[in-house]
């Protein structure tokens, strides 16, 4: 559909061809990030707006809708001010504080010396979980939480499953507090559908983000990219294709490899140290020199073919970097290249003849004021929609529970990533809910601080969750927790497809005191 006769130039927006997960065409709005000619045929690298980054590409002129071309807005010029151009625009509200100013000064100030500016504050992006719950905040539970209790009915149906009223349920579980304030609205479910772009980027079995925290989640994370520093070069997936092992895969997004790679078709990556290469030959001369068969830490996990292994990331900074480079190809919304030092990381692996094969892997603050256990997650896609996801994330909170702590991965997180923490948080929230056990004929009774130290789940995402369950209700009173036998027959059936656990048997874990720096 492309017209020739119509230059195409970088920010223009336009319909463009492609097909849905159902294997469908459809024309989303597209914008044109790059133009470029190779051997007189123009290529165009479109980000569809609304999506995830992970799926721009290179597409050809024939899949372009020209027709409906949109071209660049040109920006408005900046008012002149006395003839001059550049100046801002006057306002009678600065020239009054500009007199203001003048004055205060001239009384305090001494006629000598620099006056230092008042430093402007930064606004805070918002992170994924905000935009996504904006609509539907959590309202917040009485303060005496630890006192608070939650009772827990299970909803009867009917063969149609319609809900009854609340007075027809039959009392499973009670958890009673003396807060009079109800909760009147819900977390929305997301809609499934096609991937949506958002704030933050990992894969569906890696990181989630707890939505509905009642505090927005703060923006300035160990490994949080500086958003402001986006520009047409990050924009841009710079590989093609990296192959690691037996598995080739395609990148999601750009990664600060050497320039001298991003020009190749392929890189290299030797699967144990993870080293970048050229060519297949540098590879093997490499492997013959290369002794790891393992990832370069102290194994403290292995029950049949997973084990686990910690790395210090100051110890052991290059094979830390090499792993952080890879990540980023997978991650969009987390930065950590060269500074590994105040971090560790739990490489997973699968073992086989030939050695422990990386099948994904977290990293964490050695030193967390945010109680996080969790910075980066990820499994690479080879891995992806096998449980393993969910096993980084239980591993993670094992690790919590050895340590004493609760614990909450650093937002923002991805909308894969999201799926993940929400659905892991939902199982084991569930598991500990259908568990409970009546005594002398009376309700059990259970905290949300209970919940939180059986689980290391942190309080906030333990009410989080419980709200986008809808299983949290005020009545008569006090705050229930409301199982219907939909939601249970889902979570059986959940938890009958969850093969990979971790046993905690298996963990061989002593946490140390990072605080005196000596054993950095």
């Amino acid at each position: 559909m492309a017209d020739h006769s119509v230059e195409i130039t970088e920010g223009c927006r336009l319909p463009v061809l492609r097909r849905n997960q159902e294997n469908e065409d459809e024309w989303p709005l597209a914008e044109i990030l790059s133009v470029k000619d190779i051997s007189g045929r123009k290529l165009y690298y479109v980000h569809y707006v609304d999506f995830n980054k992970r799926l721009d590409e290179w597409v050809t002129p024939d899949r372009l809708d020209i027709k409906k071309l949109q071209f660049p807005k040109k920006e408005a010029k900046t008012p002149m001010k006395n003839g001059l151009s550049g100046s801002r625009p006057s306002s009678p509200e600065r020239d009054v504080k500009k007199s203001l100013d003048l004055h205060v000064q001239s009384a305090s100030a001494p006629s000598r010396g620099k006056t230092v500016p008042t430093p402007k504050r930064k606004a805070e992006s918002v992170s994924l979980a905000t935009q996504v719950t904006a609509a539907t905040p959590v309202p917040s539970l009485p303060a005496s939480t630890e006192a608070s209790q939650a009772a827990l009915y299970t909803a009867i149906r009917d063969a149609s499953f319609n809900i009854k009223s609340r007075e027809e349920h039959e009392p499973l579980t009670s958890l009673t507090t003396n807060g009079t304030t109800s909760i009147q609205r819900h977390l929305i479910p997301p809609q499934p559908g096609r991937k949506r772009k958002n704030c933050g980027g990992t894969d569906e079995d890696s990181q989630d983000s707890s939505d509905g925290i009642p505090s927005a989640p703060r923006m300035t994370g160990s490994l949080v990219s500086d958003r402001s520093h986006d520009d047409i070069v990050t924009r841009m997936k710079n590989i093609g294709c990296i192959e690691l092992g037996r598995h080739r895969l395609k990148p999601w997004y750009f990664s600060p490899y050497p320039q001298e790679l991003t020009s190749l078709p392929i890189i290299y990556l030797c699967e144990f140290c993870l080293k970048y290469l050229k060519s297949l030959k540098c590879l093997q001369r490499h492997l013959t020199k290369c002794n790891l068969r393992h990832p370069p830490g102290n194994e403290i996990y292995r029950k049949g073919t997973i084990s686990f292994f910690e790395i210090d990331g100051r110890k052991n900074k290059a094979y830390s970097q090499n792993l952080c480079l890879l990540a980023k190809c997978f991650l969009d919304h987390k930065t950590l290249y060269y500074d590994t030092d105040p971090f560790l990381f739990y490489v997973m692996t699968e073992y086989d003849p030939k050695g422990f094969h990386i099948v994904g892997y977290f990293s964490k603050e050695k030193e967390s004021t945010e109680d996080y256990n969790v910075a980066c997650i990820l499994t690479l896609p080879p891995y992806q929609r096998r449980g393993y996801g969910k096993l980084l994330i239980e591993f993670s909170y094992e690790l919590s529970k050895v340590e004493g702590k609760t614990g909450t991965p650093e937002k923002p997180l991805s909308d894969l990533g999201l799926l993940s923490y929400r659905s892991y948080w939902s199982q084991t929230i569930l598991e500990i809910l259908m568990d409970l056990k009546s005594e002398n004929g009376e309700r059990p009774q259970i905290t949300i601080n209970e919940i939180s130290e059986i689980t290391s789940i942190k309080k906030e995402d333990v009410i989080s969750t419980l709200q986008y369950l809808n299983l949290i209700n005020y009545y008569k009173g006090q705050y229930i927790l409301t199982l219907s036998e939909d939601i249970v027959e889902g979570h059986e059936c959940a938890m009958q497809k969850r093969h990979l656990r971790i046993d905690p048997k298996c963990l061989h874990f002593t946490p140390k005191d990072w605080s005196k720096r000596g054993k950095w």
